[in-house]
C-alpha cells in the first residue's frame, strides 16, 4: 500500500497520475498546504522539506519496514522501479527518460512556478520579474515543442517523463502562454489529457479541494516562510 501524502497542484498530480495509471493500491493523506499542515511534525518527519507530494510505502520491495519519500521526480522513479512500468529498464531508454524527468524537476516546474508567482500571487506587480518568467516558460516550451515534433510522447513510449510534464502544462494560460505556438506540444498535451488514467486523477483532485491554494489567508504560510519554518 502507497499512502500519498498529497494536495491538488501540479507536483502532488504527477503521482495521482502514475498511481491511476498502473492500479497500484493507494490511499491518500490530504495535506492542505494553505492552513500550513506541511509544517506538522508527522509530516515533517517523511518531508523535510515541507512540500508535497510524499509517500509511505507500507511494502517495499526489500521486505523491511516503511519506506518514506519526498521529491515528485524521486517518487516517481521510485514507483516506476517498484511496478517496473514507465520507465524502460534498458541503460539507454532510462536514461533518456530520466534527463526528461529532471528536466521538468530543475527547469519547467521552477520557471513555470515563479512565472505563476509573479504574474498572479506577487502583492506588487514588477515587469522585469514577470517578463523574465513568462519568457523563460515559453522557451522551456518550445523544448519540449521541438523534443515532440518526432516522436509522440516525451521519451518515445508514454512514461513517468510525460506524468511530470502534464500536469505543469495544464495552467498554460495562467503562464501566459497559447499552446496554438507549439504545435507538437499542443497534440501531446490532448493526446495525455485524454488518458483515462489522467482524468481519473484530476477527477479525484476535484473531489479534495477546489478552492484556489493561494488566498489572502494563505498566502503569508506559503510566502512567508524562512530559515525557522518547518522546524521540528
Amino acid at each position: 500500500m502507497i499512502e500519498l501524502y498529497y494536495w491538488t497542484t501540479p507536483n502532488g498530480h504527477k503521482i495521482t497520475i502514475f498511481l491511476e495509471e498502473t492500479g497500484l493500491p493507494y490511499q491518500i493523506r490530504p495535506v492542505n498546504i494553505g492552513t500550513g499542515e506541511q509544517f506538522k511534525p508527522e509530516f515533517l518527519a517523511i518531508a523535510p522539506n515541507n512540500r508535497i507530494p510524499a509517500i509511505v510505502d507500507t511494502a517495499p520491495a526489500d521486505g523491511g519496514g516503511p519506506l518514506s519519500l519526498f521529491e515528485s521526480g524521486a517518487i516517481l522513479e521510485y514507483l516506476a522501479d517498484k511496478t517496473g512500468r514507465f520507465l524502460p529498464p534498458t541503460l539507454r531508454g532510462r536514461a533518456e527518460t530520466l534527463q526528461w524527468l529532471y528536466w521538468q524537476m530543475g527547469g519547467l516546474g521552477p520557471m513555470a512556478g515563479q512565472n505563476h508567482h509573479f504574474s498572479q500571487y506577487a502583492p506588487e506587480k514588477l515587469p522585469y520579474a514577470i517578463d523574465r518568467y513568462v519568457r523563460e516558460t515559453g522557451r522551456l516550451y518550445g523544448v519540449l515543442n521541438t523534443r515532440l515534433a518526432d516522436r509522440e510522447y516525451i521519451a518515445g513510449d508514454y512514461s513517468i517523463a510525460d506524468m511530470a510534464c502534464y500536469p505543469w502544462i495544464v495552467p498554460y494560460q495562467r503562464q501566459q502562454q497559447n499552446l496554438d505556438d507549439f504545435p507538437h506540444l499542443k497534440r501531446w498535451f490532448e493526446q495525455v489529457g485524454a488518458r483515462p488514467a489522467v482524468q481519473r486523477a484530476y477527477a479525484l483532485a476535484e473531489q479534495i479541494n477546489t478552492a484556489p491554494t493561494v488566498n489572502e489567508q494563505s498566502r503569508s504560510v506559503l510566502f512567508g516562510q524562512g530559515p525557522a519554518t518547518g522546524k521540528r
